[in-house]
């Protein structure tokens, strides 16, 4: 076993038991970490705009990272989503002027495009585990709402670890061999049936014991469009790392690279779980 490896698991399962006790506590304790990871995330973003020659509004861009869940744990407890737009309109504006105050020979379009993708993508995505955590039924299934959260995780989890295996047991035809060169066709089909089947055991191992039991089909579409959701989230981050030419994000993490090369699976699974649970009136 390489040293690599074994810097990775030891590093991983505690962040994972972390990380599902943080689920089970949620409200501001959730909202708060995520804050934290968006802010961290936005800054891999703009460190790597700045290798293009790019300068964000790095400070500006922080703010709205660390806002991003909070506002939105806050709306899911009033239910009110006017407050948060205002805010959110007057943010941009003073992005705006600030952009404007430092003149054209700073490139301001691309500024502001990067300025505000950063906490849009590193931030507001990630934020959408607190509308599962804190969904509809939270006051009346508090436990289910914590096996709700945690069912995205283990999914990509499972995912990633049978993409990975599938990949280097099988080999064969690259998946994309621009951006991702060691990913193969034959791990993204064991991804996308590791990703079903954890879907599938999820069910009756967690969800029917909290009185949330889903039939088997709808779980297995769950499993196979957040297995695909993460595969192309984690393609879809290299793609910035391939234009600046880095192998990581960042350093941050001992042997997973940075925040964005953790996450980049869940920026795409979180909303797109989201919104399947909203679908089947779960979220």
């Amino acid at each position: 076993m390489s040293r690599n490896l074994l810097v990775r698991i030891a590093f991983a399962v505690p962040a994972i038991a972390g990380t599902l006790l943080i689920l089970s506590l949620g409200g501001w304790v959730l909202a708060g970490f995520l804050a934290i990871l968006g802010v961290l995330g936005t800054r891999e973003v703009y460190d790597l705009a700045r290798k293009q020659g790019i300068e964000p509004l790095e400070w500006i861009g922080f703010v709205a990272a660390a806002i991003c869940p909070l506002a939105i744990y806050w709306v899911k407890g009033y239910a009110d989503w006017e407050p948060v737009l205002y805010v959110a309109a007057i943010w941009l504006i003073i992005t705006h002027v600030v952009a404007t105050a430092r003149g054209p020979e700073h490139r301001p379009l691309t500024t502001l495009a990067v300025t505000v993708f950063g906490p849009l993508y590193a931030s507001a995505l990630l934020s959408f585990i607190v509308a599962i955590r804190h969904g509809p039924h939270v006051d009346a299934h508090p436990r289910g709402s914590v096996a709700l959260a945690a069912l995205p995780l283990v999914i990509t989890w499972v995912c990633d670890t049978c993409a990975m295996a599938g990949g280097a047991l099988i080999g064969g035809p690259k998946l994309a061999p621009v951006l991702s060169p060691k990913k193969t066709w034959a791990g993204a089909v064991a991804g996308m049936g590791g990703g079903a089947l954890a879907a599938i055991a999820y069910g009756p191992l967690v969800l029917k014991r909290v009185a949330l039991g889903l039939p088997m089909w709808q779980l297995a579409g769950i499993g196979l469009i957040t297995a695909f959701a993460a595969q192309v989230g984690d393609v879809a981050e290299s793609l910035f790392k391939r234009e600046v030419g880095v192998k990581d994000s960042s350093m941050l993490i001992p042997g997973h690279g940075g925040v964005l090369d953790r996450l980049d699976s869940l920026y795409f699974v979180l909303p797109v779980t989201a919104a399947l649970l909203r679908i089947l009136d779960l979220a």
